[in-house]
């Protein structure tokens, strides 16, 4: 059984960095594309960083710059480095993976989800 779990959210002041991280159980993170999602009161769920099996990596607009995507594939062990962070980065963020590996990596539509870990960045 596939399961993620966030870990690392918290509060932090604008400038301020954090570093979320999620753990795999049940299947290898490697042979998996795998996101960062976030979703703040009242506004759509967006994905903010995607890493696919081959290391290729994608971000939106919104973080370009600011966040890196990482994983450490003997740990099982997503990481999203948030720097130079906005009181718009405020939300749930969400790891997501799936295993078909030909999909774009900036969507929602990913099969394993996380339970969430929530984000505040004051001003």
């Amino acid at each position: 059984q596939v399961q993620l779990v966030e870990s690392g959210g918290g509060s932090v002041q604008a400038g301020g960095s954090l570093r979320l991280s999620c753990v795999a159980y049940g299947y290898t993170i490697s042979r998996y594309r795998m996101a960062w999602v976030r979703q703040a009161p009242g506004k759509e769920r967006e994905a903010v960083a995607g890493i696919g099996s081959d290391d290729f990596t994608s971000y939106a607009d919104s973080v370009k710059g600011r966040f890196t995507i990482s994983k450490d594939n003997a740990k099982n062990i997503l990481y999203l480095q948030m720097n130079s962070m906005k009181p718009e980065d405020t939300a749930m963020y969400y790891c997501a993976a799936d295993g078909r590996w030909s999909l774009p990596l900036l969507t929602n539509d990913y099969n394993y989800w996380g339970q969430g870990t929530q984000v505040t960045v004051s001003s």
